[in-house]
């Protein structure tokens, strides 16, 4: 397994190297300039501008700019916000464990709805409980993140007063009461992504229970006479799960770009708002850094999805 793990790696570098360089080249090509605001500034005299931009190399060309980027970041230097006057790597680790956080549980919200329903569907199909689960599959699926995070906010913020729209990360509560507050805030976003995520994978579960339940070792395990739970569980589940787990592992940049989305509405202070506020500001240091983050987040489940088929699957060997 460590040799395969190593294998995967040297495949990711490649991969990495690659979107590192579209990204760049995209983002050097694209028009706007960070220090646009200046040139509009009566205050600031044309020769600033020249100046800054000299500094920051902005007027070399792009593979030079690419490769200088390159080995500051394998040195640990991920560049200079323009905006904010900080390092990017500082501005990320601020921002990263709260969208991973929110990613995280609703993703874990997600498979705890999608897992049961869509496997007690697929063992009754056409029976009542199947056909109301289907409907609020599709309800939810259809239904987009944004609409959801303000049909959320109407309901449990406005008429019932139950839950904080705005996420606020400068609580002053402490120990418990701290918690618990962070706790209330994060229930909403969490929903939302779970939601939409949890309809989404219960139908995509069904059909993969669908598809396993009807083979001929389930029959053969049913003849031995094994209870119909361990059947399901031990037998089905199992070898339906190899295909959810690539559904999951594909689904992540739509889960990230979800997220982003989300902590717009609720004004969560993760990497998907710092993002959106970077592109307004034409900061190119963050931007180039954020998407990169992302794209290291997509290939790293995707890894993870392929050690998880050889332990769902036995036949699936990882030499």
């Amino acid at each position: 397994m460590s040799q395969y793990l190593i294998r995967r790696l040297l495949v990711a570098l490649p991969s990495l190297l690659g979107i590192s360089v579209v990204l760049f080249t995209v983002l050097a090509l694209a028009p706007g300039d960070p220090f646009e605001e200046l040139a509009t500034n009566p205050n600031i005299p044309p020769e600033v501008r020249a100046n800054l931009r000299e500094q920051f190399g902005l007027d070399d060309p792009v593979w030079e700019r690419y490769f200088r980027w390159l080995v500051a970041m394998l040195n640990g230097d991920w560049g200079f916000s323009f905006v904010s006057r900080v390092d990017v790597d500082v501005l990320i680790m601020q921002r990263l464990p709260a969208t991973l956080i929110i990613i995280g549980l609703s993703q874990v919200l997600a498979l705890a709805i999608a897992l049961p329903v869509g496997v007690y569907s697929a063992t009754r199909p056409y029976s009542v409980f199947d056909q109301v689960a289907n409907t609020l599959a599709f309800i939810g699926f259809s239904l987009p993140t944004f609409f959801t995070g303000l049909l959320f906010i109407l309901i449990f913020s406005i008429y019932l007063d139950w839950l904080p729209f705005v996420y606020r990360s400068d609580l002053e509560e402490t120990g418990f009461a701290w918690l618990w507050a962070h706790f209330k805030q994060s229930i909403m976003p969490i929903a939302v992504l779970g939601l939409f995520q949890g309809a989404s994978w219960t139908r995509f579960v069904r059909s993969a229970v669908l598809d396993v339940i009807r083979l001929d070792y389930v029959t053969t395990a049913r003849a031995k006479g094994l209870r119909e739970r361990i059947v399901v569980v031990k037998h089905v589940v199992r070898n339906a799960l190899i295909p959810v787990v690539t559904l999951v592992a594909l689904q992540m940049p739509i889960v990230f770009g979800g997220a982003i989305v989300t902590e717009q509405i609720f004004r969560i202070p993760g990497i998907g708002s710092l993002l959106i506020s970077a592109i307004l500001a034409n900061d190119t240091p963050v931007i180039m850094a954020v998407t990169f983050v992302f794209a290291c987040l997509v290939i790293l489940f995707n890894l993870i999805a392929d050690l998880l088929y050889g332990w769902l699957d036995p036949r699936i060997s990882y030499r």
